[in-house]
Order: C-alpha cells, then structure tokens, then sequence
C-alpha cells in the first residue's frame, strides 16, 4: 500500500492582472469552448514568469509553474521562498480553497488548514460554536468534536472567551484558537502558512512543540511555511523551496535551507553619498562588494568591502582616511586605512575596509566616512555615507534569542594550573 499523502504532478496556476476577462466577446466564447472541451486555455500560454519585482509585458502570471513533488505520510516538510515565490497559493490549491489552472493533485487523508488568522471561522459565531463549525467541515461527528473540546479550549488559552462571538477577539487570539482547532481535531495533513508569527513567542514554542508531536507522535503530514529558519530546521525534515512560482529545491531541509540563503540578495545598501568630503579631498567612487549602483543587494556568504576611491587638492603632510558603524545612533566600531600617510597631489587613491560576513546580527546600520589629519585641521565626516540592513531570515548561524549586534565567537577554555 502506497504510503504517499500528497502527488502534485506538472501544477501551475495562472492569474490575470488588471481586468478580468479577454477583451472581446468572440475570445471568451473560444476560452469557454477549449473550457468545455476539456482542452487548456488557449489565451494562457502566453503568461509570463511570476516575479513580482518586474513590470513586465503580459497581464497574465503564472504563479506556480509546473511543480511536481510527493509528500509521505508522517513527514514534516518547509515551504521556503520569498514573498510572492508562490507558498500561499501552493497551500491554497492543497487546501482546495482555490483550483489549478493545470496539473492534478492527489493524496489521502482530511486536510485541516491555517492559511491566514481566521480561517474558516465565522464571526458572529462563539470560539465554542466555531470550533464544532470547523470539526463539521472537516467531516467529524459531534461526539468526536466534545471529546477534544476541553484540550483544545486549554491548548488556546481562552476560556473565558470561549462564549464570545470571534469578531471580538484579538488577532492574536483569533490565531490561538485557529491553531488549536486546526492542530487537535483529527486531520490526516496540517497545511500551517506564517500565521503563527502573529501569536507571541510563549504560543510559537506550544505550537512549534505540537506540530512535532503531531508529525513525529501521530505520524501526520505537517506542510509549514514560515520565514524563521530557525522554526523551519527545528521542525521539519524536508524542505521545497520556491522561487517565481518554479520549484527550485527538493530535499532535505538543512540542504534546502543553505540553498534558499545562499540563493537570495538579502544584504540591501544604498549610498548616500555624494560631492566632495572637504575642501582637501574630492571622493571619485564609492564601491560595495566592486558595485558601483546607488542600491545594492548581495547576498549573506559574502563580506562586506567597501572601496573608497579619492584625491586630493592641495598639499597635505598626512591623511588617514576612515570608517564608522552605526547602530542606532551608537557608533560599534571605527576602521582606518593608512595605506597613503603622504599622498601626491591628483593622484588617484583608493582605501579598501572590510566587514567579514557573519560578523553583524541582523539590523539596520548606518556607515560614515571621514578623514583624518593635517594636525587635525583636516578632520571631517559624512554621517550617511552608506546605509544597509541585514535580514532576519537569512541568520540561521544565530540563535534568535541571542542578544546584542555582534556574532562573536567566544569559546571558554580549561586551566591547565
């Protein structure tokens, strides 16, 4: 006996921008005739590649673009992928809320979905009378439903608006008891989207340490789409990872991790800069990672090395041409570069700095340059020289509870007194 929970052969999904419909009545006719006939829609085939970034030239997307995977029974399986790579809508056509354009879905097994806070509540009903609502859809009997009652009541931790209609609830709320429904009444797959990073840190580990139980205890497919790393290692053992609606990656989920970090431009800068930075020295370039762009992105695996290319204009015994990191207002660190103690007058120079990779946390940071000597007269700085934010997501080196901005690597040694 098979034990394949879900077969996804050739899916994709096409959506029309703009106005619905072909334009003219004679090509809605064709399209409800090839409909009829059992044939794929013919205005289709000239849909483009789903990156949201681009305007591009066709008002038709593929959103998802001939996927084809398998899931087994009992597995534990990330989505991974950028905002609009196609997660949602993958989860959407499983769940059945919407249908394919093409490709067949088959699998066994009552599927209960968190697709987004609310899902599948009413809310002019009570959390109590939601909570028989959702066991219905899911095809179980009352009898079955008061049985879990009591846990799924304790597991979301409001009992005391268990009687209140649900449009009064917080969202926050709102998700606890979705979860808690979704997780306790007894489907064969949970299909969970990034709802949870609307409940607190104390609900995220309950409900983190409940899908485990359920994938690995129960033996139930879990699909989970988060952009925490951390949650996607901790609890799944395969990974998909989607970019522009394409499969991109199919395995385990360590391996598909790397590949969706290593895969996306998740360093942002922009230079601010520009004009001379005294009257002693003009600043020709400014260059991040040998970019000149005013926005740059590059990706995590890389150092960051900023290029400072100048000259200067009249005569000076010493220049010291400098950096500093900002944080929040509070300078972290100051870097110098003293490879022209005496520089000639018009002549190209270039002082180099290096960040090494892994070194910040993710934040927001700000980068001044300056320069430095003459006797001090020379001193001066450009505050907002560069500008640049690393990712959360990309930070799977880190622990997320750590504090601070460094990643420093301290490790405790013996005495050998």
């Amino acid at each position: 006996m098979s034990n394949i929970a879900i077969k996804v052969e050739n899916l994709s999904k096409a959506y029309q921008l703009g106005q619905i419909g072909t334009g003219t009545i004679s090509r809605d006719l064709e399209r409800w005739y090839a409909r009829i006939r059992g044939k794929e829609d013919p205005f289709l085939r000239i849909g483009e590649t789903n990156d949201r970034s681009s305007k591009g030239t066709s008002n038709v997307v593929w959103s998802l673009k001939d996927i084809n995977f398998e899931i087994e029974q009992g597995d534990a399986v990330g989505i991974i992928g950028r905002n609009g790579a196609g997660k949602s809508t993958l989860l959407k056509i499983l769940s059945k809320v919407t249908a394919p354009t093409t490709g067949k879905i088959s699998g066994k097994g009552r599927i209960a979905s968190l697709l987004e806070v609310g899902t599948g509540f009413h809310p002019e009903l009570s959390g109590r009378e939601n909570i028989f609502l959702n066991g219905a859809i899911l095809g179980m009997r009352k009898k079955e439903i008061a049985r879990k009652l009591e846990e799924i009541v304790d597991f979301a931790g409001i009992e005391r608006y268990l009687d209140t209609p649900v449009k009064r609830y917080s969202s926050g709320m709102y998700v606890r008891l979705a979860f808690a429904v979704a997780a306790h009444l007894e489907s064969e797959i949970l299909i969970v989207d990034e709802v949870l990073a609307v409940g607190d840190a104390e609900f995220q580990k309950k409900c983190l340490g409940k899908m485990g139980e359920v994938s690995k205890g129960e033996g139930r497919t879990v699909l989970f789409v988060s952009h925490n790393m951390g949650s996607i290692k901790q609890l799944c053992s395969k990974g998909l990872v989607l970019g522009n609606g394409e499969l991109a990656f199919n395995g385990d989920i360590f391996t598909a991790v790397n590949h969706y970090v290593n895969n996306q431009q998740l360093k942002r800068a922009e230079l601010k800069f520009s004009g001379p930075l005294n009257k002693y020295i003009d600043i020709i370039g400014l260059r991040i990672n040998r970019k000149e762009e005013t926005h740059l992105d590059f990706p995590p695996t890389e150092d960051i090395v900023i290029e400072v290319i100048y000259k200067v204009k009249e005569d000076l015994n010493d220049l010291i041409i400098f950096i500093s990191l900002f944080n929040d207002g509070y300078r972290l660190f100051t870097k110098r570069d003293e490879s022209s103690l005496k520089p000639e007058l018009d002549k190209i120079y270039s002082a180099t700095f290096n960040i090494n990779k892994f070194t910040l946390r993710p934040a927001s940071y700000t980068l001044a340059l300056g320069a430095w000597g003459n006797n001090e007269t020379l001193w001066s700085w450009s505050p907002d020289t560069l500008s640049f934010k690393i990712e959360e997501m990309w930070s799977e080196n880190f622990n997320k509870s750590d504090e601070g901005i460094f990643n420093l690597d301290i490790r405790t040694c013996r005495s050998l007194i």
